[in-house]
Protein backbone atom coordinates (compact mmCIF):
# COMPACT_ATOMS: atom_id res chain seq x y z
CA UNK A 1 0.00 0.00 0.00
CA UNK A 2 1.18 3.29 -1.12
CA UNK A 3 1.28 6.44 1.35
CA UNK A 4 0.40 9.66 -0.28
CA UNK A 5 1.33 13.01 1.35
CA UNK A 6 0.74 16.48 -0.34
CA UNK A 7 2.87 19.16 1.15
CA UNK A 8 1.51 22.68 0.88
CA UNK A 9 3.53 25.73 1.51
CA UNK A 10 2.83 29.20 1.56
CA UNK A 11 5.28 32.69 2.23
CA UNK A 12 2.99 34.60 4.44
CA UNK A 13 0.02 34.70 6.41
CA UNK A 14 -1.93 36.68 3.93
CA UNK A 15 -1.94 34.29 0.81
CA UNK A 16 -3.84 31.16 0.58
CA UNK A 17 -3.35 27.65 1.09
CA UNK A 18 -6.61 26.76 -0.18
CA UNK A 19 -5.47 26.36 -3.96
CA UNK A 20 -2.69 23.91 -3.67
CA UNK A 21 -5.10 21.74 -1.21
CA UNK A 22 -7.43 21.65 -3.73
CA UNK A 23 -4.94 20.50 -6.13
CA UNK A 24 -3.57 18.40 -4.60
CA UNK A 25 -6.82 16.59 -3.18
CA UNK A 26 -8.47 16.47 -7.03
CA UNK A 27 -4.84 14.54 -8.57
CA UNK A 28 -4.86 12.37 -4.98
CA UNK A 29 -7.95 12.21 -3.09
CA UNK A 30 -6.43 9.90 -0.03
CA UNK A 31 -3.42 11.86 0.02
CA UNK A 32 -2.36 13.49 3.78
CA UNK A 33 -2.47 16.83 3.38
CA UNK A 34 0.76 18.55 5.31
CA UNK A 35 0.41 22.49 5.34
CA UNK A 36 3.50 25.35 6.42
CA UNK A 37 3.15 28.98 6.48
CA UNK A 38 7.08 30.59 6.61
CA UNK A 39 8.62 33.94 5.46
CA UNK A 40 10.89 33.88 2.74
CA UNK A 41 13.94 35.09 4.81
CA UNK A 42 13.87 32.10 7.27
CA UNK A 43 15.30 28.78 6.10
CA UNK A 44 14.10 26.80 8.61
CA UNK A 45 10.66 24.99 6.99
CA UNK A 46 10.08 22.55 10.69
CA UNK A 47 6.72 20.75 9.16
CA UNK A 48 8.63 20.19 5.83
CA UNK A 49 11.83 19.01 7.97
CA UNK A 50 9.38 16.46 9.89
CA UNK A 51 7.34 15.06 6.72
CA UNK A 52 10.86 14.64 4.84
CA UNK A 53 12.37 12.71 7.57
CA UNK A 54 9.59 10.57 7.94
CA UNK A 55 9.38 9.46 4.29
CA UNK A 56 12.75 8.93 4.12
CA UNK A 57 12.96 6.38 7.44
CA UNK A 58 9.36 4.18 5.76
CA UNK A 59 10.90 3.98 2.04
CA UNK A 60 14.07 2.93 3.75
CA UNK A 61 11.64 0.31 5.47
CA UNK A 62 10.47 -0.58 2.31
CA UNK A 63 7.55 1.14 2.34
CA UNK A 64 5.98 2.97 -1.21
CA UNK A 65 5.65 6.80 0.23
CA UNK A 66 4.47 9.54 -2.33
CA UNK A 67 4.83 13.33 -1.93
CA UNK A 68 2.89 15.64 -4.42
CA UNK A 69 3.86 19.77 -4.68
CA UNK A 70 1.02 21.62 -6.66
CA UNK A 71 4.18 23.03 -7.93
CA UNK A 72 8.23 22.80 -7.98
CA UNK A 73 8.30 25.96 -5.96
CA UNK A 74 6.62 24.66 -2.86
CA UNK A 75 9.60 21.70 -2.14
CA UNK A 76 12.13 24.85 -2.75
CA UNK A 77 12.76 28.09 -3.73
CA UNK A 78 16.13 27.81 -3.37
CA UNK A 79 17.83 25.76 -6.51
CA UNK A 80 21.08 23.83 -4.63
CA UNK A 81 18.96 22.96 -1.97
CA UNK A 82 15.69 21.87 -3.96
CA UNK A 83 17.80 19.38 -6.14
CA UNK A 84 19.53 18.25 -3.11
CA UNK A 85 16.72 16.95 -1.24
CA UNK A 86 15.29 16.00 -4.36
CA UNK A 87 18.43 13.40 -4.93
CA UNK A 88 17.77 12.88 -1.82
CA UNK A 89 14.85 11.44 -1.47
CA UNK A 90 14.96 9.87 -4.57
CA UNK A 91 17.84 7.74 -3.94
CA UNK A 92 16.15 6.74 -0.33
CA UNK A 93 13.11 5.57 -2.90
CA UNK A 94 10.27 8.34 -2.13
CA UNK A 95 8.33 9.48 -4.96
CA UNK A 96 7.85 12.99 -5.98
CA UNK A 97 5.48 14.40 -7.65
CA UNK A 98 5.06 17.93 -9.20
CA UNK A 99 1.19 18.82 -10.64
CA UNK A 100 2.86 21.64 -12.77
CA UNK A 101 6.21 20.41 -13.68
CA UNK A 102 5.46 16.63 -14.75
CA UNK A 103 8.17 16.43 -16.62
CA UNK A 104 10.83 16.51 -13.51
CA UNK A 105 8.61 13.76 -11.46
CA UNK A 106 10.90 10.90 -9.86
CA UNK A 107 9.15 8.31 -12.37
CA UNK A 108 10.28 10.14 -15.62
CA UNK A 109 14.19 10.00 -13.78
CA UNK A 110 13.45 6.76 -12.84
CA UNK A 111 12.61 5.51 -16.44
CA UNK A 112 15.36 7.07 -17.84
CA UNK A 113 17.68 5.09 -16.17
CA UNK A 114 16.23 1.92 -16.73
CA UNK A 115 15.40 2.36 -20.44
CA UNK A 116 19.20 2.61 -20.61
CA UNK A 117 20.57 0.07 -18.10
CA UNK A 118 18.39 -2.40 -20.22
CA UNK A 119 20.42 -1.60 -23.58
CA UNK A 120 23.57 -4.08 -23.10
CA UNK A 121 24.88 -5.19 -26.14
CA UNK A 122 26.04 -9.10 -26.30
CA UNK A 123 26.67 -9.58 -30.13
CA UNK A 124 29.18 -12.16 -29.60
CA UNK A 125 32.31 -10.54 -30.68
CA UNK A 126 34.04 -9.18 -27.54
CA UNK A 127 35.66 -6.05 -29.93
CA UNK A 128 32.52 -5.42 -31.56
CA UNK A 129 30.59 -5.38 -27.78
CA UNK A 130 33.16 -3.34 -25.86
CA UNK A 131 32.73 -0.47 -28.41
CA UNK A 132 28.72 -0.86 -28.71
CA UNK A 133 28.48 -0.81 -24.88
CA UNK A 134 30.79 2.15 -24.18
CA UNK A 135 28.72 4.18 -26.42
CA UNK A 136 25.77 3.06 -25.05
CA UNK A 137 27.21 4.20 -21.44
CA UNK A 138 27.77 7.22 -22.52
CA UNK A 139 24.34 7.69 -23.98
CA UNK A 140 23.12 6.75 -20.93
CA UNK A 141 25.71 9.43 -19.12
CA UNK A 142 24.58 11.87 -21.14
CA UNK A 143 20.83 10.96 -21.09
CA UNK A 144 20.89 10.77 -16.94
CA UNK A 145 22.98 14.24 -17.09
CA UNK A 146 20.16 15.70 -19.37
CA UNK A 147 17.23 15.01 -16.84
CA UNK A 148 19.43 16.06 -13.76
CA UNK A 149 19.44 19.54 -15.72
CA UNK A 150 16.10 19.70 -16.33
CA UNK A 151 15.22 18.92 -12.65
CA UNK A 152 18.01 21.82 -11.88
CA UNK A 153 16.94 24.59 -14.22
CA UNK A 154 13.30 23.64 -12.63
CA UNK A 155 14.45 24.77 -9.25
CA UNK A 156 16.43 27.50 -10.89
CA UNK A 157 13.15 28.98 -12.49
CA UNK A 158 11.58 28.91 -9.47
CA UNK A 159 14.09 30.43 -7.30
CA UNK A 160 14.20 33.17 -10.28
CA UNK A 161 11.01 33.81 -9.99
CA UNK A 162 10.97 34.80 -6.27
CA UNK A 163 13.99 37.23 -6.92
CA UNK A 164 12.29 39.00 -9.92
CA UNK A 165 8.82 39.12 -7.95
CA UNK A 166 11.34 41.00 -5.14
CA UNK A 167 12.58 43.12 -7.52
CA UNK A 168 9.58 44.43 -9.24
CA UNK A 169 7.97 44.99 -5.77
CA UNK A 170 10.86 47.20 -4.68
CA UNK A 171 10.57 49.23 -7.78
CA UNK A 172 7.01 49.59 -7.16
CA UNK A 173 7.73 51.11 -4.13
CA UNK A 174 10.39 53.43 -5.26
CA UNK A 175 8.55 54.94 -8.23
CA UNK A 176 5.31 55.46 -5.82
CA UNK A 177 7.58 57.08 -3.30
CA UNK A 178 6.02 54.89 -0.47
CA UNK A 179 10.18 54.32 0.86
CA UNK A 180 10.36 57.66 1.52
CA UNK A 181 6.88 58.62 2.78
CA UNK A 182 6.58 56.01 5.40
CA UNK A 183 8.87 55.26 8.10
CA UNK A 184 9.48 51.09 8.48
CA UNK A 185 8.81 51.51 11.94
CA UNK A 186 5.38 50.20 13.28
CA UNK A 187 3.34 51.08 16.39
CA UNK A 188 0.07 49.36 16.89
CA UNK A 189 -1.25 49.19 13.49
CA UNK A 190 -0.51 53.06 12.42
CA UNK A 191 2.89 53.85 10.37
CA UNK A 192 4.81 56.72 11.69
CA UNK A 193 5.26 59.14 8.75
CA UNK A 194 8.94 60.78 8.66
CA UNK A 195 7.07 64.52 8.14
CA UNK A 196 5.92 64.23 11.85
CA UNK A 197 9.03 62.65 13.59
CA UNK A 198 10.76 65.86 11.90
CA UNK A 199 8.30 68.06 13.48
CA UNK A 200 8.31 66.16 16.84
CA UNK A 201 11.92 66.72 17.22
CA UNK A 202 11.83 70.46 16.00
CA UNK A 203 8.98 70.87 19.32
CA UNK A 204 10.74 69.24 21.71
CA UNK A 205 14.12 71.28 21.03
CA UNK A 206 12.84 74.71 20.36
CA UNK A 207 9.21 74.59 22.07
CA UNK A 208 9.10 77.15 24.78
CA UNK A 209 6.83 74.58 26.81
CA UNK A 210 9.83 71.82 26.95
CA UNK A 211 12.84 74.29 27.81
CA UNK A 212 13.32 76.19 24.22
CA UNK A 213 12.82 79.85 23.37
CA UNK A 214 10.09 79.18 20.48
CA UNK A 215 6.30 80.27 21.19
CA UNK A 216 3.26 77.89 19.69
CA UNK A 217 3.34 79.91 16.51
CA UNK A 218 7.02 80.01 16.03
CA UNK A 219 7.23 76.20 16.28
CA UNK A 220 4.47 75.60 13.70
CA UNK A 221 5.79 77.73 11.10
CA UNK A 222 9.33 76.59 11.70
CA UNK A 223 7.89 72.86 11.64
CA UNK A 224 5.40 73.49 8.45
CA UNK A 225 2.57 71.54 10.69
CA UNK A 226 -1.26 72.77 11.47
CA UNK A 227 -2.65 74.05 14.68
CA UNK A 228 -3.68 70.54 15.60
CA UNK A 229 -0.81 68.42 14.82
CA UNK A 230 1.31 70.75 17.05
CA UNK A 231 -0.54 70.01 19.94
CA UNK A 232 -0.83 66.32 19.05
CA UNK A 233 2.79 66.20 19.01
CA UNK A 234 3.12 67.89 22.17
CA UNK A 235 0.84 65.55 24.06
CA UNK A 236 2.94 62.89 22.71
CA UNK A 237 5.83 63.94 24.28
CA UNK A 238 4.86 64.86 27.32
CA UNK A 239 3.51 61.22 27.44
CA UNK A 240 6.80 59.59 26.58
CA UNK A 241 8.48 61.77 29.24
Amino acid sequence: MCKVYGYCRISTAKQSLERQIENISKACNNAEIITETYTGTKADRPEWSKLKARAIKKAIQGEQITIVFDSVSRMSRNATEGFTEYKELFESGVTLVFLKEHHIDTDTYKNAMNNQIDMISDTGDTSTDKLINTIIGAIKEYQLALAEKQIQLAFEQAEKEVSDLQIRTKEGMKASGAAEKISKSKTGTTYTVKKSENAKQIIAKHYEGFGGSLTVKECIELAGISRNTFFKLARELKEEK
